[in-house]
């Protein structure tokens, strides 16, 4: 099966002397301003509500008492956490174990101090809070706010606990840890509070639930569909916060176009119904303007939408057998791209390598294996024809469907066949299920990552030239995969103006695919004697894969990136992230977190506050 945004790292014996390290440092307001549209000034009065935050051992740091007193109402959902690294930095042999352990995304997940990726090396390293609240209801969100406000706290989210930048951790700080608010329930006609629209059939979801539980409930059981991500073991709030693909955004769009609703307790404790007609502004920013920035969601409702009758996938590698047959497999391989598959019915990969190879993995809707061959056949005949520059490893299983009902159902044959995989852990819901591809990402230390939006107008057939040069030539520095389900080019108009209404960056709309490059390398964490991160090199990989984000970017012009799969350390993130409709956050979040209680890297508003969130400058 195809899993969607997984990691992979392809090794360059050429890769150059490394440059100099970007700077960590975030980028000042004046900066930044520079390449955004105007930013709204910074009123005396507000910040003069943004004050440092306290970490433990400051005089201001809560008293044992007062961190009692919120354990009293809290009901016993308050508790200090423990790292459990020390333990291997000690050499002791439970090391062993949890480094085993940690290629389970739901072990990670059901621990408090851990976090589904451990790192990225320059950048942060997973580290836990000095404390956590295992919210169970919104009473318990609301009294996390109002503690964290009140005492000047650094106050963390986490749900499914899968951020890149390190948005669901932060050391000294207060973490709402929303993972038991699961609650899945199915409307048959529901209508967002206070408006008058018609009933639609849809799906409210906790805040902690995670993709292949909602799966189950709306598809597996309930047959329907609901657009999430690809990777079943993500988090349902976070990915709509940041936007939201799936394999099948080509046909739904964003899961932040399927909002319908949104319950969310925002800076001064109030949980709030944010929807098209209550707090429309706010509905608008939860859209897509980043996880942890306005607010903590508690509960999401989304549109459920009719079932295709069947999903597929198409699954083969093709290796050139020249530097100059790679570049007309390439020409060959976008050609067919944007005659028969920018459509709604085809998402997922197309990747390129620097050995010269193509990888196609990608997913289908709304065609049977018969019809999905067909619109195959011509590429498979311009290869078969070219034996001399071509050779193609084609899997007895290259063109499969299943009913699209049993897609995410871990039947027996799936499992015999490796296809899906189940939490290994015993007692463990029989749910608990997910892609082996995705199983690369579980305590994963990344390297280096970057995300471009390629704009369909590359597809033009006096540009498409262009367009080839610049990924053969991102290739010869590093991998790079086409995630054609992640710009929404090719799908239906009515999927299109539902994104145009999220705080996205309007790029994603004109795209035909997001360019991702990454490297990453299994469990490892700094102090632990040998499993210590890769750091010399992590930095050679991460400028060669700087160096094929310089090719694309080229012939793309201003670039845009998706927030949730993006550099940590992307210059003018504000721009990449959100385009024109920065400066429309900016008011949203002064509106609802005027003291700058919710902050995270890259977060809307961050930029006069220090890396780790701490001291306002």
């Amino acid at each position: 099966m195809i899993a969607a945004g997984t990691i992979w790292a392809l090794s360059h014996p050429d890769s150059a002397p490394m440059p100099s390290l970007i700077d960590t440092g975030r980028r000042r307001l004046i900066q930044a301003a520079a390449s955004i549209p105007v930013l709204p000034r910074l009123s005396t009065a507000r910040a003069a509500t943004m004050v440092d935050r306290v970490r433990p051992g400051d005089p201001q740091w809560p008293a044992p008492e007062q961190w009692q007193e919120l354990g009293n109402r809290l009901r016993g959902a308050l508790q200090q956490v423990h790292s459990p690294w020390p333990a291997c930095r000690a050499g002791a042999a439970a090391c062993t174990d949890l480094f085993r352990r940690a290629k389970n995304p739901y072990f990670l997940g059901d621990e408090v101090a851990l976090t589904q990726t451990l790192g990225w090396v320059d950048a942060w390293t997973s580290s836990p809070s000095a404390y956590a609240i295992e919210a169970r209801s919104t009473s318990d969100v609301v009294a996390g706010v109002n503690f964290a406000r009140e005492h000047r706290l650094r106050l963390v989210v986490k749900g499914g606990g899968h951020s890149y930048q390190g948005t669901s951790n932060a050391q000294d700080s207060l973490l709402v840890w929303t993972r038991r608010m699961d609650a899945v329930q199915m409307h048959d006609a529901f209508v967002p509070a206070h408006c008058a629209s018609a009933p639609v059939r849809a799906v409210s979801v906790g805040a902690g639930a995670l993709w292949s539980h909602v799966y189950d409930a709306v598809t597996t059981r309930g047959g329907g569909y609901v657009q999430g991500g690809g990777c079943m073991t993500v988090g349902v709030a976070g990915l709509v916060l940041g936007g939201g693909f799936g394999s099948f955004s080509k046909r739904f769009g964003l899961a932040a176009g399927s909002l319908l609703e949104a319950e969310v307790v925002t800076a001064d404790g109030t949980p709030r119904i944010a929807n098209a007609c209550t707090h429309p502004d706010l509905f608008w920013a939860l859209k897509g303007g980043g996880g942890g920035s306005f607010g903590v969601v508690t509960r999401l409702t989304l549109r459920v939408h009719e079932l295709p009758d069947t999903f597929g996938a198409v699954n083969f590698t093709v290796r050139a057998r020249s530097a100059d047959a790679f570049r007309r497999l390439v020409r060959m391989a976008i050609d067919h791209y944007a005659e028969r598959l920018m459509n709604p019915h085809w998402g997922e990969q197309i990747r390129l390598r620097p050995d010269n190879s193509l990888a196609v993995s990608m997913v289908f809707q709304g065609l049977d294996r018969g019809e999905a061959a067909i619109v195959w056949q011509p590429f498979f005949d311009a290869l078969e024809a070219a034996p001399q520059d071509f050779s193609v490893d084609f899997s007895p299983l290259k063109v499969v469907s299943t009913s699209a009902r049993t897609f995410w159902s871990p039947t027996l044959l799936k499992r015999t066949l490796g296809f899906i995989r189940r939490d290994d852990r015993p007692g463990a819901p029989e749910g608990n299920v997910f892609w082996p591809g995705d199983q690369g990402q579980a305590g994963q230390v990344l390297h280096g990552y970057q995300s471009t939006w390629l704009p369909a107008t590359l597809l033009q057939r006096d540009r498409r030239g262009a367009l080839c040069d610049a990924l053969v030539a991102a290739s010869r520095q590093w991998g790079v995969s086409l995630h054609v389900n992640k710009g929404l080019a090719g799908a239906p108009p009515e999927a299109i103006a539902a994104a145009r209404e999220t705080a996205m960056n309007p790029a994603a709309m004109e795209a035909f695919a997001l360019a991702i490059s990454g490297a990453e390398e299994q469990p490892a964490y700094p102090g632990v004697v040998g499993h210590e991160p890769h750091v010399d090199q992590a930095r050679e990989r991460r400028a060669a894969i700087g160096r094929a984000r310089d090719e694309l970017r080229r012939v793309v012009g201003k670039a845009g990136s998706y927030v949730s799969e993006s550099d940590y350390f992307e210059d003018n993130w504000q721009g990449a992230f959100w385009g024109a409709n920065y400066p429309r956050l900016l008011e949203v979040k002064a509106k609802y977190d005027p003291g700058g209680l919710f902050f995270v890297h890259h977060g809307v508003g961050t930029e006069r506050w220090t890396e780790d969130g701490f001291r306002f400058i």
